[in-house]
Order: C-alpha cells, then sequence, then structure tokens
C-alpha cells in the first residue's frame, strides 16, 4: 500500500508551538523532509528536531539557488521548476514503496509556504493530509501583546514583494495588515508604509516566538538587518485604540446585578448562560450554603450570608454595583421561586440611588420541575405551587391557599413543607387537604433531589407521615386525576393526564 505525504505546519519557531498532532506524525513517520538553502540549515527541522526519532530517513530538500541568477538555461524560474519537479520524485519513491513521508513547513503549510509546491505535484497520485499550524501573523500579535484585528477590523496579508506603488495603495485602502517576505525588500515596505501614513502605527517583529525574538516600531528598523524570518503588522482601526487608564476604567465602569439560579443541585442542574454570567461576575453575594455551591476563583470575591437577611443581601449586592462591581446574587432552583429575584428587585425600586443598576434575573431548573423528573410526570397538567413557611406570610393565609387549590383540583408543588422548628404546619395541611381529596391520591417526597443523598419516596396522602419530612424535601402532591403507574417496580411513576373529564 502506498504511502500518505503529510505536509505538517510546525509553528512560528518555538518548538512548543508545535501541536500535539504534529508532533506525533513526525516522530511515527518513516521519512522526514525539509527545505533548506544551499547552507544546509534547515529551521523547519531546528523546530521538529525535539520530535525526531533519530533512526528516520531525512530528504534533505536544497534549493539550488534563492534570489541570485541561475545559470539554468531557464533562468531562475527554470532551475526552480526542474528542483520542484525532482523533489516531488524524490519523495514520491518513497509513497511508492509504502513510506509515509512528513514534510515540514514553518508556520502552516499551506500559508506561503514552500510545502504547496509539492502538494500540487503530488495530490491526486498519492493520499495527502495537512496539519495546520500557527502562523507567524499570530505568532507576532502574540509578540507584541498587540489585538490585531477586532470589531469589524478587516485583516489584509500583503507580500513585501510587490511593488511599491502597490503596497501603498493597499496600505492605505487597508484596515489592518500584516506584510510578508520583508527581508530584502524592507526598504520598499518602510517607504509605502510612510506614503500610506501608516508607519506610525506599525510594528516589526523578528522571528516571533523564539528565543531570538525581536520587537521594535517598523520605523525604526535598519533594512540592511531584516531576515527573512521577519513581518511587520500594522493594527486595524479599532484595535489600534489605546484603552483608557486603569483608574479611568475603573472610574467609568458601570456595575450591574445578576440574579443568578443555581438550579436544584450540581453542575448538571446549572444552564449555560448561568455558568456563563456566574464566570464573568466580580462578586458572588448569597445564603451561605448556595455560594459553597459556586466553584470558588481566586479573582471573585465571596459574600456569603444567613438566609434571614434577603434584603440586607440585596442592598449590599446593589452597592458593590454602584461601585463598579458586577455582581451575581446566588440562589438555588430559580431565582424568581421563593427566591432573591423579588428582593433585589424591591429594592432596587424602592431606592432612587439604585435607579441607574441594571439588574438581570438568570433563570434556574426548579425544585418542582427536578422532582417532578424523578418522580415521572406529576405536574403534567395545572398545578399551583404554594410554601409551607409561615415567615413571611400568617399560617391562615396559607391554609386559604391550599384549600382553594384542593378545590379547584390542582396538582401542587408544596415548597419548605417542614423544619426544625416548623412540625405541625404539614400535618394541618394534610389534614385540610383530605377533605377534598381522596386517601389514595399519589403524593411524591422528593429529598436533596440531585445529590448523592438524593431519596424519591413514593405514597399516598392518606399515608403521609409527616414525621419523614424537613426542609430537603419538596412534596408533590397529585390532583384527582394523577395515579401510580408500574406499583411495585423499578419503573414506578406517579403522572398527571393532560387531558381532563368533561
Amino acid at each position: 500500500m502506498p504511502g500518505i505525504l503529510y505536509g505538517v505546519g510546525l509553528g512560528p519557531g518555538d518548538p512548543e508551538l508545535v501541536t500535539v498532532k504534529a508532533s506525533r506524525l513526525i516522530a511515527s513517520a518513516d521519512v522526514i523532509a525539509y527545505h533548506s538553502a544551499r547552507h544546509g540549515r534547515s529551521v523547519a527541522r531546528a523546530i521538529a528536531e525535539p520530535y525526531l526519532r533519530g533512526d528516520q530517513v531525512e530528504e534533505q530538500l536544497v534549493y539550488p539557488v534563492t534570489t541570485e541568477t541561475a545559470e539554468h538555461p531557464g533562468g531562475y524560474e527554470g532551475a526552480i521548476e526542474e528542483f520542484y519537479e525532482q523533489a516531488a520524485a524524490r519523495l514520491m519513491a518513497h509513497l511508492e514503496a509504502g513510506r509515509d513521508v512528513v514534510l515540514l513547513a514553518e508556520g502552516d503549510p499551506l500559508f506561503y509556504s514552500s510545502y504547496m509546491h509539492m502538494h500540487k505535484r503530488i495530490d491526486g497520485r498519492y493520499q495527502t493530509r495537512i496539519v495546520p499550524g500557527v502562523t507567524s501573523v499570530s505568532a507576532a500579535s502574540a509578540a507584541l501583546s498587540m489585538p490585531l484585528v477586532e470589531g469589524d477590523d478587516i485583516l489584509t496579508v500583503l507580500p513585501g514583494t510587490l511593488s511599491e506603488d502597490e503596497l501603498t495603495e493597499r496600505l492605505k485602502r487597508a484596515d489592518a495588515a500584516a506584510i510578508m517576505k520583508i527581508g530584502r525588500s524592507y526598504a520598499r515596505v518602510q517607504q509605502a508604509l510612510k506614503r500610506a501614513g501608516r508607519l506610525e502605527q506599525s510594528h516589526y517583529v523578528e522571528r516571533a516566538s523564539a528565543a531570538a525574538q525581536v520587537t521594535r516600531p517598523a520605523g525604526d528598523v535598519d533594512p540592511a538587518g531584516v531576515p527573512y524570518m521577519s513581518l511587520v503588522i500594522v493594527p486595524g482601526t479599532e484595535a489600534h485604540r489605546a484603552p483608557a487608564s486603569g483608574a479611568t476604567r475603573n472610574a467609568e465602569r458601570t456595575g450591574r446585578v445578576d440574579v443568578v439560579g443555581l438550579g436544584p443541585a450540581g453542575r448538571d442542574w446549572l444552564t449555560p448562560q448561568a455558568t456563563a454570567v456566574l464566570a464573568a461576575a466580580d462578586d458572588i453575594v448569597g445564603y451561605a450554603p448556595y455560594v459553597a455551591r459556586v466553584p470558588a476563583n481566586p479573582r471573585q470575591r465571596r459574600h456569603a450570608s444567613d438566609n434571614r437577611v434577603e434584603a440586607e443581601r440585596a442592598e449590599f449586592a446593589l452597592d458593590l454595583a454602584l461601585a463598579g462591581r458586577r455582581v451575581a446574587v446566588v440562589s438555588s432552583g430559580d431565582p424568581g421561586v421563593f427566591a432573591m429575584a423579588t428582593a433585589v428587585l424591591e429594592v432596587a425600586a424602592d431606592n432612587e440611588r439604585f435607579a441607574d443598576v441594571r439588574v438581570e434575573v438568570v433563570p434556574g431548573l426548579t425544585a418542582a420541575q427536578a422532582v417532578a423528573s424523578r418522580s415521572g410526570a406529576p405536574l403534567g397538567h395545572d398545578y399551583v405551587v404554594l410554601s409551607l413557611s409561615d415567615r413571611l406570610k400568617p399560617w391562615d393565609v396559607i391554609a386559604r391557599r391550599l384549600e382553594a387549590a384542593a378545590v379547584g383540583d390542582f396538582a401542587m408543588a408544596i415548597y419548605n413543607p417542614a423544619s426544625n422548628s416548623r412540625r405541625q404546619q404539614l400535618a394541618d395541611a394534610r389534614e385540610l387537604l383530605l377533605r377534598h381529596r381522596a386517601p389514595g391520591t399519589p403524593v411524591v417526597i422528593g429529598r436533596a433531589v440531585g445529590t448523592d443523598e438524593q431519596a424519591i419516596t413514593l405514597t399516598t396522602l392518606g399515608e403521609l407521615d409527616p414525621e419523614h419530612v424537613d426542609m430537603r424535601c419538596l412534596l408533590i402532591i397529585g390532583s384527582s386525576q394523577s395515579r401510580l403507574v408500574n406499583a411495585g417496580t423499578p419503573q414506578a411513576r406517579v403522572i398527571t393526564p393532560r387531558r381532563y373529564p368533561s
């Protein structure tokens, strides 16, 4: 079976910028090929050397000429054409014998690379595969620690071998530009940059990413000393704009508050939007167990507090935003369901100094949805969400709402069903519901759903034991139409049909 020709990009010069795939192919190839000038030194081989085995066949493809006049009957073009044909024939001999050939290319194989001359002659006759590499343009931009293009800037790549007039006109029209092949052409490149009015913003980069890397303003470079491995970077209009000083940025920075739903538990229950907002935050504010669920980041400040100080927590978060901070106020489940969204929006609305603070609510998966998903489809029809906590509303209001939901024959998701100090409410609620629901009405007790301690219990309203319920539980009580299916099997589920009898 014939071998495969791999055009392998090595990146701009630093061996550590060789890709994992490139290093693997270099190490496994039968034949390593590379171009060089007549002096015999190959930059490509030097970059690849850490990945060579030492026992591979090496094909050094030595150019007969560079830019000088050739004695070949066809002149320079004839000499180069004959060289490419002979070099391709040498590589194809290995391929025909079943040997894989890696042809090394500085930068990227299809970006101003010698590899292309072999590819055009061999592709279609033998299998060829390209392994892209980091280009010198990217490396130069990184060396300058400067964005090359930003926003709507358009990048133009120009060869420095163009005429001065052509370079000047193209530079006048370009947003950002990278000028390659400047070694022997730099005097012309400098003059074109000057005529185009771009010299002041242009940067010269020599041997980008290598140990001998040099960066200078393009106007300060002596054309006589410019090597082949160099280029000029002209940043785009938007990228070239000087950023504001740190003090100015901080003074002008606009803060905001995002009230974020963490879902019922764990990263699997967190939405991508919530993840992104948490990652962008400067401060994490919330009830201590919820703050603890956000992975620690040393860049962020964490402000944990008790569960009974919602208004104070909201005001604290808004004050941070006034100071220019980006704040994530975290809630379990959804922030709009018995959680912090109301508190933050209410405090912001009632205090004029927060009038300009941006507040956004980032939804989360609710505990009711999580428990329902683990127990079947008990909320498949109309349902009511209620909290049995009488800390923020009196029991008689809770009782009226429970009775109204029972009379309306809604399924119910019951939050905060019991706590160490609230043991009687659930028993009273059960007795109230039994006046309107059959004792056999399905009930789901979901405890610590989404955690390692998750437990789902399927029971009935008549058999519901309040002593088995605490604050880590959420109850779902079915309507008259809810029923248990596959009872007594691992597939036991509660469903509430979507159709309701006439």
